[in-house]
């Protein structure tokens, strides 16, 4: 067993601060969903921390490291390297998955999640589940978004950040006129809008390959991101309720348009 205070417990519990993800390119998956879907992923898992406990009840998990050593540590150490209210014991070191917004734009995306200003991480991971879940192939978090390595946003995926492209710290603007460019049509979500998203379904305008753009749930879309998009649309409410949150609307565009595009 290593020792709490060995050296790579050391360097992997400064990976629970933004700042020391982003200078050693690295961030921690905690739970067997993540790291299943980590190992699944060739050339990410750089380390494999496990307490006894978790030795034994994730043995299927870690039949997937091959020849990677899994290091056992203490329930404490365990519980330094979690970011969450209950540790789960097993936690594996991997390199940031950020790709270039070029990069991703040149393998022709059909269905892009634009994340504007999100600021709850369990929120951007579900809606980075919900979007991997639609078939969507990529998801940009921008302008002063969360960060998506953090502890909670890692968890609220389910092992969804591994199956898509991710893309961080890019300016809004820049990013909506960038999809435009590369021939998604981009709809900027917001209550104000005089389209809405039955409309767009009878009109068979989702059949196109789509960046939907999502605003922070308090403030909405900035006005220059508005004004940046092909199309303004809000979700419909049919009955009385006031709003959906941004996690449901997220899943109803994006389902939409996965629904529209298999047609």
């Amino acid at each position: 067993m290593l020792s709490d205070s060995n050296a790579r417990l050391a360097a992997a519990r400064r990976l629970t601060s933004p700042r020391g993800r982003r200078e050693v390119g690295r961030f921690l998956v905690e739970g067997a969903q993540g790291v299943r879907e980590a190992l699944r992923r060739p050339g990410v898992v750089l380390e494999l921390f496990a307490t006894a406990e978790a030795l034994h009840r994730h043995a299927e998990v870690l039949a997937l490291a091959g020849d990677r050593t899994v290091a056992e540590i203490s329930e404490r150490a365990a519980a330094g390297l979690s970011e969450t209210v209950t540790p789960q014991g097993l936690i594996a070191v991997c390199h940031l998955l950020d790709r270039g917004l070029d990069e991703v734009l040149a393998g022709r995306p059909r269905l892009v999640a634009v994340l504007v200003e999100a600021n709850e991480p369990g929120n951007a991971g579900a809606i980075l589940r919900t979007a991997d879940a639609a078939g969507a192939d990529a998801v940009l978090l921008v302008g002063n978004s969360v960060d998506v390595y953090n502890g909670k946003a890692v968890r609220a995926t389910a092992g969804s950040l591994f199956h898509l492209d991710v893309v961080t710290s890019l300016d809004p603007v820049a990013a909506v006129t960038a999809c435009r460019t590369a021939g998604l049509q981009t709809l900027a979500t917001t209550g104000s809008a005089t389209e809405d998203l039955d409309q767009l379904l009878d009109q068979g305008v989702l059949k196109a390959p789509t960046a939907w753009i999502f605003g922070n749930e308090a403030r909405g879309l900035p006005g220059e991101v508005l004004a940046a998009a092909s199309r303004q649309v809000r979700v419909p409410i049919h009955g009385r309720a006031e709003s959906l949150n941004l996690a449901a609307a997220a899943a109803v565009c994006l389902y939409s348009s996965a629904r529209a595009q298999r047609r």
